[in-house]
């Protein structure tokens, strides 16, 4: 049912000494100096072929040396029978020898891996460091190193890039979003996503920055380093540095085509399969409807998309600019659906001062989104609906079934219109001051704007399963608004084998959101859509609603760092926050951390090693981070609402809608802790490899759940609290090699493993109490109303399955199970007792790899990743496989000899290993050089999704990872449930270039 889709020698004249032409030799050797000295031109390029502009030419044991100009080019009289040495920061030093002959040279320098670490500056939050001086775990991941392909959502650029990090996309659909999670969950019912900085600015959409605009992204793994944020950095922190003018001028242009079709599909009964069954069985009840449909493929299509990129770089010594503009359209494989985005960016900065004393810095970021949100039902429908019955029927209308109870899933996706648009702005304003020497101020203001407005219409025509008025129109509007102000300063100072920086600082930000929606029923006529709701008749009591909300936090924060001798390291951090989010009583949270690293290999004992040895760094930290996005505004409050109560008034005579409490205050509430423990390894080996080991060990405290209490003494039922605790350790492992390092052809690869156990350690207190809590909902699973398949209980990962194990099919064909005492049983004998732990969906390993290689100008990338050991629930294939659906509906093809005579009940005859690997690009490319100042023309072709090996029956391995909607009905985490409603994900063809132009 699922296919398996898819890097001179010179010889040295000396001549005999003669006592008989000692003075012939005299005059001849005068004449040679004179004429040995010979002027030497090149360009130094490093490993890709890119020159190197500002590498160093040296002659060996002289101080004659120059420099290369922007194009790499470079000029030096050198003697004949010396060698030059050539080097640049990052690259291995290379020895030319000088001959006779020697002219026109060409250098091609290597990466050196240990160098390039001691250089990397990464950034840490609030500031930068070297990556060789860094205590904490942190993983980077550069510009040249990013996913590349047809993306729609930014967070796609670091899938299988970063140990620890899992990036699921939740359908195929272009306008959906992504999921990250980073060393396993840390809350049950709030954001379990790291917080996202963009340039120095916390908390903001990822989406408002394109990929072709970021220059690094640093992810913080560990509390040690996330505890600078505090409140908000409990499930890591992501930081997007995006390019910035440099000097020089130069345009680069980057364009893409692609064409995408539906990687799989179910394998349903074609309509002469129907028939077929229909003459052998002698159904009399079947009703053929004459029309031969693939339901699939009718509301599919193939998907033409392209995006084009457009940036200008302008720079001089103290100032720089840089402006982008990008327009991608990407269509779904869905009829109707895609998403198509148009995008800017501008920065500049700006110095001051012979020393560069002051500089300005500013960034402003915007983008305009338009999308049609499909009605993930007609999945369901597509599945379900008889193959006989036509899309159109005889007069060309869209068919419809009288009894049927699924609509046409084509006319769902013709006839109604759905329009969506968001606005994403962020601009920031940075000034830094040096002073004093060894201090710098830096203040940050910025202001990040996202409005969405939604427009729905389903005309007077459509059929419309359920509802009886004619016409249906809605209106919807959200937006919110971050402003933030950042105050800190800055000190360093070396003396001697010493090495001191601090920073202390004063953060502030404030939240606003607002939206509205309305709705309307019973329209005349179709002329206005959704742009006239009061042209219909209907109005119902909740048609309208509006809300508006406020939220502040106030934070303080200081981190120090100690350097000795290039060998120990140590920083401590702590932040205070405060926000009118918590309740009365724990208005304020403070968040420290510790760290240290020993550069064992820096150490003298270590000297003999430094042939295979380059690096070793051990390093540890801990540190307790927060995490506030489960308390939403208000939420410690007593809140009054209006529901469904009223009261009569005795001086009118009529029932009034009337206020009641809707929400008990609670003055205890607080953020969830997480205490985190850290112990990483870094190293480089045979200057070839260079890797990190972590092993880390989470535990969550204070947990967020709504909890029963009794009536009274409180007014409302239920009590959001901090109660729970839950548990997250595991191991990661990240290598690069630069297996072939040669003059034309280049070979490098890159792994990420990680392996991550959860579980929760408590669910109650004294005060409030639970068992156990039931979560993915089997709501809306003919016959499976109010039953649940997952459970959160102490002792078990979120994503746990619980229900009966099934023993096989008995001879009548009926699914037969195991009882608590391991006895086989049918159904009827069935009691909860005899649920137990079905698995759960908590992958054993995830897994990212890449691999490089250059051959002269041509260049091959692949990019794969994979997890390991999860287990989902095939909801799909449950509700399927019931033989109770024939004829009227469709099964899939292998159901006829599958022997089952039963109605599904849920067990873990429907869950499946749903481990995978995933080929994620492909990519062959032919580089140009066009011949002045570096400039270049790249062309390529790259395949998307090109296969998945996987044992999974569904549609889509990586779509059963996540809960539908993200949340079952009881709004908790509920990961794992292939139900009906997933969106193909497609394989893409591509074709682009990259063009870049320096002056």
């Amino acid at each position: 049912m699922n296919s398996k889709n898819k890097r001179i020698v010179l010889h040295q004249m000396w001549t005999t000494k003669s006592l008989v032409f000692m003075i012939f030799m005299l005059f001849l050797s005068a004449g040679m100096f004179a004429q040995g000295k010979k002027l030497v031109t090149g360009t130094v390029y490093d490993n890709t072929g890119t020159v190197l502009p500002g590498a160093s030419i040296i002659e060996t044991g002289t101080r004659n040396a120059t420099t290369t100009d922007f194009d790499g080019k470079f000029s030096l009289e050198v003697a004949v029978g010396g060698s030059i040495e050539v080097s640049f920061i990052g690259s291995t030093t290379q020895k030319v020898e000088i001959t006779a002959s020697s002219s026109k040279l060409e250098v091609r320098l290597q990466n050196d891996g240990y160098q390039l670490a001691e250089v990397q500056v990464v950034s840490v939050g609030y500031g930068t460091q070297k990556k060789s001086d860094l205590t904490g775990a942190i993983s980077t991941v550069t510009a040249d190193n990013l996913v590349k392909g047809t993306i729609s959502s930014t967070e796609q650029v670091l899938q299988g890039k970063v140990a620890g990090l899992n990036i699921i996309r939740p359908s195929g659909d272009p306008a959906a979003g992504a999921t990250l999670r980073l060393r396993g969950g840390t809350s049950l019912t709030a954001s379990n996503s790291p917080l996202i900085v963009v340039d120095g600015i916390a908390g903001v959409d990822i989406n408002v920055v394109q990929p072709a605009d970021i220059k690094s992204i640093d992810v913080l793994k560990d509390a040690s380093a996330t505890a600078i944020y505090g409140s908000r950095g409990a499930n890591g922190v992501i930081i997007i540095t995006t390019k910035s003018g440099t000097k020089g001028v130069s345009v680069v242009y980057s364009g893409l085509s692609s064409v995408g079709y539906v990687a799989d599909n179910l394998d349903l009964l074609s309509a002469n399969q129907w028939r077929g069954y229909v003459r052998q069985t002698g159904n009399m009840d079947a009703v053929d409807y004459g029309g031969n449909t693939n339901w699939q493929k009718a509301i599919e299509q193939t998907a033409i998309s392209q995006s084009h990129t457009l940036s200008i770089n302008s720079g001089k010594v103290d100032s720089g600019f840089r402006a982008s503009i990008a327009y991608l359209n990407n269509e779904g494989v869905i009829k109707k659906s895609g998403l198509e985005r148009i995008s800017g960016n501008v920065s500049a900065y700006q110095y001051l001062g012979d020393n560069k004393d002051v500089k300005f810095d500013m960034g402003l970021f915007a983008n305009i989104d338009k999308w049609h949100p499909i009605d993930y039902r007609i999945f369901e429908r597509a599945y379900n609906l008889n193959p006989t019955i036509p899309v159109y029927d005889a007069n060309g209308n869209f068919t419809s079934v009288g009894g049927n109870i699924y609509e046409n899933p084509v006319e769902i996706l013709t006839n109604r219109t759905v329009d969506n648009e968001r606005h994403r702005l962020l601009g920031y304003f940075k000034t830094e001051v040096k002073f004093l020497n060894d201090f710098q101020a830096v203040a940050n203001i910025s202001l990040e704007h996202n409005a969405v407005a939604g427009g729905t219409y389903k005309p007077t025509y459509a059929i419309m399963e359920g509802r009886t008025e004619a016409g249906y129109a809605q209106r919807t509007y959200a937006e919110y608004t971050n402003a933030q102000g950042e105050l800190y300063v800055n000190y360093s100072k070396v003396f001697g084998k010493h090495s001191v920086s601090a920073l202390a600082g004063y953060s502030y930000l404030e939240n606003i959101y607002q939206g509205f929606g309305a709705q309307r029923s019973g329209f005349v006529s179709d002329a206005f859509g959704y742009n006239n709701l009061g042209a219909g008749y209907n109005y119902r009591l909740g048609d309208v609603y509006s809300y508006k909300g406020k939220s502040n936090l106030v934070s303080f924060y200081a981190r120090a760092n100690y350097n000795y001798d290039g060998k120990y390291l140590l920083t401590a951090t702590v932040r205070r926050d405060g926000s009118s989010r918590f309740g009365e009583n724990n208005k304020w949270g403070t968040f420290p951390s510790a760290s240290a690293a020993w550069k064992i290999s820096n150490e003298d004992f270590m000297s003999g090693t430094k042939d295979w040895l380059g690096s070793l760094k051990l390093r540890v930290g801990y540190g307790v981070t927060g995490n506030q996005d489960g308390i939403g505004e208000y939420k410690s409050l007593s809140i009054l609402g209006v529901g469904n109560d009223s009261y009569y008034d005795p001086v009118t005579g009529t029932w009034s809608l009337a206020y009641s409490p809707k929400q008990n205050p609670n003055p205890d509430l607080k953020w969830e802790s997480t205490r985190q423990i850290n112990v990483g390894i870094d190293f480089g080996l045979f200057d070839r490899i260079t890797g990190s080991f972590e092993w880390y060990q989470k535990n969550t405290d204070d947990l967020l759940y709504t909890y029963e209490v009794p009536q009274p003494p409180y007014l409302v039922g239920t009590m959001l609290a901090n109660v729970g605790e839950m548990s997250n350790k595991g191991v990661e492992l990240t290598l690069n090699a630069d297996i072939v390092r040669g003059d034309k052809f280049t070979w490098n690869a890159n792994l990420t493993l990680g392996h991550n156990i959860q579980k929760i350690e408590k669910l109650s207190n004294p005060t409030y109490k639970t068992d156990v809590i039931y979560s993915g909902s089997l709501h809306g699973l003919a016959g499976m109303s109010g039953q649940y398949s997952q459970v959160i209980a102490e002792g078990y990962p979120v994503g746990t399955f619980w229900g009966f194990r099934n023993a096989g099919l008995d001879e009548n064909g009926k699914i037969q199970y195991y009882n608590a005492a391991g006895n086989v049983v049918a159904e009827s004998a069935l009691v909860d007792a005899d649920k137990t732990d079905l698995g759960n969906i908590q992958p054993d390993l995830t897994m990212g790899i890449g691999m490089n290689f250059t051959y002269g100008n041509f260049d091959l990338g692949i990019t794969g990743y994979g997890m390991f050991g999860q287990k989902a629930l095939n909801a799909t294939n449950m509700m399927l496989n019931d033989p109770t659906r024939l004829p009227s509906y469709n099964v899939p093809d292998d159901f006829l000899g599958s022997g089952i005579t039963s109605s599904p009940k849920y067990s873990d005859y429907w869950i499946e290993d749903a481990s995978f690997f995933r080929l994620q690009t492909l990519s062959v490319g032919y580089t140009m050089p066009l011949g002045f100042k570096n400039s270049k023309l790249r062309m390529y072709i790259m395949g998307e999704n090109l296969f998945v090996i996987t044992g999974y029956k569904g549609v889509d391995p990586e779509i059963g990872l996540n809960a539908q909607d993200g949340v079952d009905q009881t709004g908790l985490a509920a990961p794992g449930i292939d139900k009906y409603n997933n969106y193909p994900r497609p394989t893409t063809i591509s074709v682009g270039l990259n063009f870049t132009l320096n002056n």
